[in-house]
């Protein structure tokens, strides 16, 4: 059976399929309807905030591992809310893209009020967790969950080339969530952290668009690349990766040398590669070759603030 093609209350009816296949398959869709990969990286930096906010604050984890059960899950929680509602809000332009057209909502796997109930519940049960933290926790994630939901999904991706960076807003948020369930004071590290992944997302999210600007035109989505062109986005990525560079000079007090050493490589291999684009003929090649390292960036940059904090490097 076509697990694309069967709804999910026909699936659990039919004596066809094992129970183990029946299971498979709606794990697979929901992965898909959460958006796992944005859960995972988004993730990642609220992870370092909130270590990062252990550290700073001379605390130890073993005091607030029942804290981080709930920052993650609360946050993990209000992410998928926000990609379920996402997903639930597109189903008129996914079927138009290559890479959305599979999705269960467009399958109709889900239901359209299946969906829009389970992002509803799964978003308030998130933000309720986080409340168990601080308030500042919940409070920026309900603006990263707003921003995502509202501003970008509803009223600005399918209206402004600029909907990148308000989109970029909420998944900068994560860091500032980690940090705040931890302390509720503002540091300069949960701020530049939030900065960094303010300015990577654009970057990111264009070469994203270029590899995907056809998908993007059929949908009627005003991605820069269809609006302006290749040449034009190009030009944007490499001002959005220059703006990173001075980023890791901010941090130093707090993180010491090493980390901004190994940041502004990362920071100036990007540009390198970024200003080989206007050299590169092959416009769609050089977008993958920048989302990948923009993957590898935060992969390794994250990570790093964490380790750098470690007593070898006190």
């Amino acid at each position: 059976m076509n697990k694309v093609e069967t709804p999910y209350s026909e699936m659990i009816g039919d004596t066809t399929i094992s129970n183990k296949q029946k299971y498979s398959m709606i794990i697979s869709e929901i992965k898909a309807l959460i958006k796992i990969g944005i859960v995972n990286s988004n993730l990642i930096t609220t992870i370092a905030g909130f270590l990062l906010a252990v550290h700073f604050t001379d605390t130890s984890f073993i005091n607030h591992w029942g804290t981080f059960l709930l920052t993650i899950i609360g946050s993990a929680m209000v992410i998928a809310g926000g990609c379920i509602l996402n997903n639930w809000y597109d189903v008129d332009i996914d079927p138009k893209m290559a890479r959305t057209k599979n999705r269960p909502t467009v399958t109709g796997f889900f239901s359209l009020k299946m969906v829009l109930v389970f992002g509803l519940a799964t978003t308030i049960v998130g933000i309720i967790l986080l409340m168990f933290t601080t308030l500042q926790a919940a409070l920026f994630a309900f603006l990263g969950w707003f921003v995502y939901v509202v501003l970008y999904t509803i009223w600005s991706k399918r209206r402004y080339t600029l909907n990148t960076v308000i989109g970029s807003f909420s998944g900068a948020m994560p860091p500032l969530i980690g940090w705040a369930a931890v302390s509720p004071t503002m540091h300069t590290v949960p701020i530049v952290m939030f900065l960094i992944m303010f300015v990577w997302q654009t970057p990111h999210f264009l070469a994203l668009a270029m590899k995907k600007t056809e998908d993007y035109r059929e949908a009627g989505i005003p991605m820069l690349p269809v609006v302006h062109g290749f040449d034009f986005t190009k030009r944007q990525i490499v001002v959005y990766i220059a703006c990173l560079l001075p980023l890791p000079l901010l941090l130093t007090p707090s993180l010491g040398i090493t980390f901004t050493v190994i940041a502004t490589l990362l920071n100036i291999g990007w540009l390198v590669l970024g200003f080989r684009g206007f050299f590169i003929k092959d416009d769609l090649k050089w977008a993958n070759l920048i989302f990948i390292y923009s993957l590898n960036y935060l992969i390794i940059l994250f990570p790093l603030m964490i380790i750098v904090t470690l007593p070898i490097f006190n």
